[in-house]
């Protein structure tokens, strides 16, 4: 018989009833009283652009209104955050979210939360009471805001979602392969011999397996264009200028994270305190995630350090239960059940999943005999307090103190301050681990040398400060080339510190940042929006050889002419009226689809193996395949860029619909694969021929430190979503050029600027 953890179903289902009964009988006048006190402490003023200014004595009820003002702009997105970070998706969106729902709770117990919360420092308890009371007031004040599940919001659930990365580490776990052992005869006796390292060689979330479809010979055979196959690359961009080497004297940064558009909201939060942050907030968060106060400012970029490892378990049965092998042990596999609620045409169901667990982790998957499962950070008191007090910090030193939790798990971090530092720390969460072991693959679960031990420090980690070249950077690459000459020497770190190589935004960071000097606020954005598309360095070379060899009579080269010498005379730069951007990018992503398998398969780099390593019949087929998709759709392969590649809202969903008839914008940036620093990532959508972006640039800022602090920003349409609100589009434009506006830090800047000043509650 399995061998079962402690039950949780009594409690969950206690907990669930008096969730209910609160909601159905209203709050208390205790909770009522403790509202409208924070309420009256708390003051929100709007600028001309919709942003919430929230002032408060305590930091305690400066959370209060920075949740309530979230929740005025944007409750579903808060809702559908904390749906996912507990697992209770599917209670809303039905069956098809249940195995989401099951991943997220395989490392989410409301219980265990609930034990934390208890437990944490008074200080953090007090912004979770806070948090949770800004929501709830929200919809008490609201009654016609109607939520899917959440009717009340719990303190403790604030420790779900502790750090604010679009996809944590948990997401990075196969849904297909959880769903395939969790109903493929998973509780059949697993095999006990096979390599202990089997399996697929990517780590979860780290790329794609390799397209077996594609075949190498069909050369003639290269698909329709077709965007839409395509993942846009994820992640952030972060620049740091030293005084030395910026027209003012002070440093100065770059914020430039790539997410989903309208994933975070911008606001200012300041408090008695010494709380004064600004900048992007994920919806239902109480901590500016990257952003800047007063002295010091904080971007963060997604990291290619490995923070997540797999073990491959030799796993048999007995009449006890399963039991897996640690060195020379039998340990029991833990069991336990795991009920998933999920919606239905005539109410609530539920499903109910037995789970495994080793030491390591849950059990996510099956390979080659073995059961495999992951490890992950999981430290939810330790990141909300990171999360928190880095937005207090005010210098070099207290911002490096707070990295010594080791929670921010994802990410590498920018950093730059008004006493003229400027940083690099990389991957804020890297096991130590034994660098025998590939730890790309699964690795050997019976050795205990797998095992994880202590995390590095900051000073065994690639960093820099003050680097002499006067910049640094990041674009999601490796930490190598991060400050030029003065960057960390790969050979000084082992392999799993960062499996990211360069990519085309690095090598346009670094062409943009080495040839300025005297750096201004307004030659950063230019920087950040640079046109140049360097992947197109090497593809377009490619493309015009291949048809440069074509013998005189082939049919192509008389079609192909005027597109080539296009190309050929083009520098590389996009923009809305470029023609050559439309049929570099076309062509190149048909291209990417058609070879993609073969760089896959070998671990190569993809654009290198486009330019250098591709059939040069495949190269022709490709812009043989644009041009005549292109006058299918538009009329003529002479399209400009900004005709078909174009920046569209027209409703406050979450998933956005698209229309080629309805209102847009055109936008001449492009995705970041092709080295566009300002990233658009966008594709074309059922009933649509145009592309429409839908993540890459979200929120842009660049800021100036000093005595006054100076900033700029953007937000990705406007800050409200609903459409009938003046905020709903009001960045659009401005987004779409680059138009940075001015950000109002102080309160004599909001001078003018204010739109409406009220209490939380009030109209």
């Amino acid at each position: 018989m399995p061998r079962f953890a402690a039950p949780r179903r009594l409690a969950l289902l206690l907990a669930a009833l008096t969730l209910t009964a609160c909601a159905r009988s209203g709050p208390s006048a205790e909770d009522r009283e403790r509202w409208e006190r924070r309420a009256a402490a708390v003051t929100i003023t709007r600028d001309d652009w919709g942003i919430p200014h929230i002032a408060a004595p305590t930091d305690a009820d400066a959370v209060f209104g920075m949740m309530y003002a979230q929740a005025e702009d944007d409750f579903n997105r808060i809702e559908v955050n904390f749906l996912n970070s507990q697992g209770r998706l599917a209670e809303a969106e039905g069956e098809s979210a249940i195995w989401r729902d099951l991943r997220m709770k395989l490392f989410i117990h409301p219980d265990t939360m609930r034990a934390l919360y208890a437990s944490s420092p008074d200080w953090l308890k007090a912004l979770m009471d806070a948090w949770a009371d800004g929501l709830n007031y929200y919809l008490f004040t609201h009654p016609e805001v109607q939520p899917r599940v959440l009717t009340r919001f719990e303190p403790w659930m604030a420790l779900t979602f502790s750090e604010g990365s679009i996809g944590g580490d948990i997401e990075g776990i196969s849904l297909r392969e959880l769903e395939k052992f969790y109903t493929e005869a998973a509780t059949a006796e697993p095999a006990t011999t096979g390599a202990a390292g089997a399996g697929p060689a990517r780590r979860p979330g780290r790329g794609r397996a390799p397209d077996a479809q594609v075949a190498a010979a069909g050369i003639r055979t290269v698909p329709v264009w077709a965007p839409y196959e395509l993942k846009e690359p994820s992640g952030s961009n972060g620049f740091a200028i030293t005084p030395a080497n910026s027209a003012s004297g002070h440093a100065l940064l770059l914020i430039n994270p790539h997410t989903s558009f309208f994933f975070r909201e911008e606001l200012q939060v300041t408090s008695g305190e010494g709380l004064n942050a600004y900048g992007a907030v994920t919806w239902g968060q109480f901590f500016v995630y990257q952003g800047f106060n007063d002295r010091t400012g904080w971007m963060h970029t997604s990291s290619g350090a490995d923070a997540i490892d797999e073990y491959a378990e030799t796993v048999t049965a007995k009449d006890s239960g399963f039991v897996y092998r640690h060195g020379a042990e039998e340990r029991p596999v833990i069991a336990e059940r795991i009920d998933v609620p999920f919606k239905t045409d005539s109410g609530m169901a539920t499903r109910t999943f037995t789970i495994y667990r080793t030491h390591h982790g849950p059990v996510v998957r099956a390979a080659d005999g073995k059961w495999i499962t992951v490890k992950l950070m999981q430290e939810p008191v330790k990141a909300l307090t990171q999360s928190f007090t880095r937005t207090k910090a005010r210098t070099l030193v207290a911002f490096r103190a707070v990295m010594d939790l080791h929670t921010n798990s994802s990410n590498n971090t920018i950093y730059a301050d008004a006493d003229g530092h400027i940083a690099y720390f990389h991957a804020n969460f890297v096991p130590k681990r034994d660098p025998r072991f590939d730890w790309r693959r699964p690795v050997d679960g019976s050795d205990p040398a797998t095992d994880w031990t202590t995390v590095h420090g900051v000073d065994e980690s690639p960093l820099v400060i003050d680097p002499a070249s006067g910049w640094l950077y990041n674009t999601n690459n490796w930490p190598y080339t991060a400050a030029g000459a003065q960057s960390p020497k790969r050979s000084a770190f082992p392999a799993y510190m960062d499996y990211n190589l360069e990519n085309p935004r690095g090598v346009h960071a670094i062409e943009v940042l080495s040839r300025t000097k005297g750096f201004t606020l307004q030659s950063l954005i230019d920087a950040a929006y640079d046109p140049h598309l360097t992947a197109f360095d090497a593809l377009v070379p490619a493309f015009v050889q291949a048809y440069d060899r074509l013998p005189a009579a082939a049919p192509e080269k008389a079609r192909l002419r005027e597109v080539v010498d296009t190309l050929r005379a083009w520098d590389r730069r996009s923009g809305i009226a470029s023609v050559a951007t439309t049929v570099a990018v076309l062509a190149g992503e048909a291209l990417w689809t058609a070879v993609r398998a073969d760089p896959e398969a070998e671990g190569s780099d993809l654009l290198a193996f486009m330019a250098t390593k591709s059939q040069p019949a495949m190269r022709i087929a490709a812009l043989d395949t644009v041009v005549t998709q292109l006058t299918a759709d538009f009329g003529s392969w002479r399209t400009p860029w900004g005709e078909i590649n174009r920046f569209q809202r027209l409703t406050g969903d979450i998933v956005q619909p698209f229309n080629d008839s309805g209102p847009s914008l055109p936008v001449g940036f492009t995705s970041s694969r092709w080295g566009s620093l300002a990233a658009f990532g966008a594709r074309t959508w059922p009933g649509t021929k145009k592309l429409y972006g839908t993540l890459g640039n979200s929120f842009v800022a660049v800021v100036e430190f000093g005595d006054t602090l100076r900033a700029r920003a953007v937000t990705a349409g406007g800050l409200n979503s609903v459409p009938s609100s003046t905020h709903f589009n009001d960045q659009a434009e401005r987004y779409t050029k680059g138009d940075l506006r001015e950000v109002y830090f102080y309160p004599w800047q909001l001078e003018g600027h204010t739109e409406r000043t009220y209490k939380p509650g009030g109209k």
